[in-house]
C-alpha cells in the first residue's frame, strides 16, 4: 500500500473520529471500547491515524505563530504591534493563562496524544504489513519525541519536569499523566523515543513527492542532537554524543549546506526559496501549502502590506541583531530589510520603508513568496493564500536545517575543549557566505555564528541565552532606527531605545509557568514551575 497524507477534508473527518482526549490533554481516556473498537483494522486506518498526528503543525497556536511569542522574548526581536498579552510574554510578566502559551501547550500535547494513540493502536492492528507497521511506529515515536521536546524545553525545569505518559506503561489511560521529577527525565524519554524513531524510519530520499513532510531518519537524528545539546546544560557528558550523530546526518542522511550558487548571498538566500523546500539543507519544517502551511510568513510581513496584502506586522528585528553581523556578511541583508533595501513585491521592485515598524526593520528571510505576480496585484500571485487572515504560502517554514546541526557539532567540540576540531563545522558555514575562517573558534565565536546564521528562525535565541547564562543580553534595552519620515526609504534616522530594559530573573524565568487552570484540573497532581 502507498502510505500517504490525507486531503484536508479527510483529516477533518478523521479528527472528528479520533478525538479521544479532547483539547485538554490531561483527559487520558484510552483508545478502548466503543470509540475505536472498529478502528485499526486495515492499512488505510493506520494511514489516517498517522496523518492526524501532523495536523497541529500548521495551527496558529503552534508553529503558525503562538509558540514564537516566547522565542521573541530574546534580544533579537520586538513585538511590532500593540498586543498586551504578547508584550507581557516578552517582559516575563505572565501568569501562565495567556492564550499565546496555553494554546501551544494544549495543541502540542494533543499532537503527542495522537502519537500515543498510534503506538497503542498498532499493538493490535490487523491486516497491516510489518513494513507499514514499522514505518507508522517510527513516525509516531518521532512525533511524540518532537512534541515532547517542545513542551519540555519551554516549560520544564531542572527541579520539576512536565507531564508525560505513554502506552508502554501499564497505567496509561488509567491515570492523569504524571509530572516527571526533572526536565532531565523528560529529555531521557525524548531521547529514547527519537532513538526508536531513527531505528524504524526510512531516509528522506526514499520518499516520493506525496510523502515528503513525513518524519524520516535524519530528522530523528537531528532532534537527538538538539535534545542532547539542551540536556547538556545539566549534564556535560551529553556533548560527546553530538559529533558522531552530526556526522551520520551528513554521511548516511545525505544532508548538506546549499552551495554552488552564483554568489555568497545567493548560496544563503536559496535556502529560503520555494524551489528548495526539499533541498539538501532540509531536515524538518512545517510543510507548505496554500490551505495548510504555516501562516508565519504573513505574520512577519509589514502590517497591512503597504495596502496590497494583509501582513500582520509582528516580530521585528532589533538594531542589536543588525549590528551583530560582520559588515560583509551577506546573511544580514537576506535576513533583515532596512529602509532603502530593494526587494520584489508582487512582481514589482520596491525600496523598503515602513510606517508601522517600531525598529525600522522587517524580517526578510521569508519574503520570496510575495515576489511573484505582476504589477503589485496580490490576486495574480499563485504562491500565496489569497486569504490574508490565513496568510499561508508555498514556502516551507524551516524548524531544523543542516546548518543548525553543524553549529551544534561545533558547540559540542568547543565545550569539550576541542576548539581546533570545531573549526571545520563552523568554517563550513562561514565559507558558504564568503567569510574568513576561524582557526580555533571560541565559545564567543560559536555564539556569534549561531545568532547570525539562524536569526529570525524557529531555533529559539532566548533558549540559547538561557542555557549559556547570558542573562545580561536578555535584560538589555533594545533599539531601533527611528526615521525622520516613515514613508521615505532614504529618510535619515537616529538609533533610539524602543524596548525598555527587562528584569529576567534566573531564579524564576528559566522556564515558563504552567497555566494554573491546568494545575487545578489535575486535582493537585501537578505543581507549578519553580519560581512562579
Amino acid at each position: 500500500m502507498k502510505f500517504r497524507f490525507l486531503s484536508k477534508t479527510g483529516v477533518l473527518v478523521l479528527l472528528a473520529f479520533l478525538s479521544g482526549c479532547g483539547e485538554n490533554w490531561v483527559d487520558t481516556k484510552p483508545n478502548g471500547e466503543p470509540t475505536t473498537a472498529f478502528f485499526w483494522k486495515s492499512e488505510d486506518d493506520v494511514a489516517k491515524a498517522v496523518a492526524a498526528m501532523y495536523v497541529p503543525m500548521r495551527y496558529e497556536s503552534t508553529w503558525g505563530r503562538n509558540l514564537f511569542w516566547m522565542q521573541a522574548a530574546s534580544d533579537d526581536l520586538v513585538i511590532g504591534r500593540t498586543r498586551s498579552e504578547s508584550e507581557n510574554i516578552k517582559n516575563f510578566n505572565v501568569t501562565g493563562r495567556e492564550g499565546g502559551m496555553t494554546g501551544g501547550w494544549n495543541d502540542v500535547y494533543w499532537m503527542l496524544n495522537k502519537a500515543n494513540q498510534v503506538i497503542e493502536g498498532l499493538k493490535t492492528a490487523t491486516n497491516v504489513s510489518e513494513e507499514v507497521k514499522n514505518r507508522a511506529l517510527g513516525e509516531a515515536y518521532f512525533v511524540r519525541g518532537f512534541a515532547h521536546f517542545w513542551i519540555a524545553y519551554l516549560w520544564g525545569h531542572e527541579n520539576l519536569g512536565v507531564p508525560f505518559d505513554g502506552p508502554e506503561n501499564g497505567e496509561y489511560g488509567k491515570r492523569i499523566a504524571p509530572q516527571l521529577p526533572s526536565v532531565k527525565d523528560n529529555y531521557a524519554r525524548i531521547v529514547a523515543d527519537l532513538e526508536k524513531a531513527a531505528e524504524l524510519l526510512p531516509f528522506f530520499e526514499t520518499y516520493g513527492d506525496a510523502d515528503r513532510g513525513r518524519a524520516h531518519k535524519a530528522a530523528a537524528w537531528a532532534y537527538l542532537v538538539k535534545a542532547y545539546a539542551y540536556w547538556a546544560q545539566y549534564d556535560a557528558s551529553k556533548w560527546a554524543l553530538i559529533p558522531p550523530l552530526a556526522d551520520k546526518i551528513r554521511v548516511e542522511g545525505k544532508r548538506g549546506l546549499m552551495t554552488g550558487k552564483s554568489s555568497a548571498r545567493e548560496n544563503y538566500q536559496s535556502v529560503f526559496r520555494i524551489e528548495n523546500n526539499w533541498g539538501p539543507e532540509y531536515i524538518w519544517s512545517v510543510t507548505s501549502g496554500l490551505q495548510g502551511g504555516s501562516e508565519f510568513v504573513g505574520v512577519v510581513l509589514e502590517n497591512k502590506g503597504w495596502g496590497i496584502f494583509n501582513g500582520w506586522g509582528y516580530f521585528q528585528p532589533t538594531e542589536e541583531l543588525y549590528q551583530e553581523y560582520e559588515a560583509n556578511d551577506p546573511r544580514r541583508e537576506v535576513t533583515i530589510l532596512k529602509f532603502g533595501d530593494k526587494f520584489t513585491y508582487f512582481g514589482k521592485e520596491r525600496s523598503y520603508y515602513s510606517t508601522n515598524s517600531l525598529t525600522g526593520f522587517q524580517i526578510n528571510k521569508y519574503m520570496e513568496p510575495y515576489s511573484y505576480g505582476s504589477n503589485e496585484d496580490a490576486s495574480t500571485n499563485l504562491m500565496i493564500n489569497q486569504n490574508g487572515d490565513y496568510p499561508t504560502t508555498k514556502l516551507n517554514l524551516p524548524l531544523m536545517r543542516y546548518a543548525e546541526v553543524l553549529l551544534f557539532k561545533a558547540e559540542a567540540l568547543i565545550m569539550q575543549g576541542k576548539n581546533g576540531e570545531a573549526a571545520a563545522p563552523l568554517n563550513e558555514l562561514r565559507a558558504r557566505v564568503g567569510l574568513a575562517p576561524k582557526a580555533a573558534p571560541t565559545l564567543a565565536d560559536l555564539k556569534h555564528e549561531r545568532r547570525v546564521e539562524l536569526a529570525c528562525e524557529w531555533t529559539d535565541r532566548l533558549q540559547d541565552l538561557k542555557r549559556w547564562k547570558d542573562y545580561a543580553a536578555i535584560n538589555a534595552p533594545l533599539h531601533g532606527r527611528i526615521h525622520a519620515s516613515k514613508t521615505d526609504p532614504k529618510s535619515p534616522y537616529t538609533v533610539q531605545e524602543v524596548w525598555k530594559a527587562r528584569s529576567f530573573d534566573p531564579g524564576k524565568h528559566l522556564a515558563w509557568p504552567i497555566s494554573p487552570d491546568e494545575i487545578a484540573r489535575s486535582n493537585g497532581e501537578y505543581r507549578q514551575t519553580p519560581g512562579w
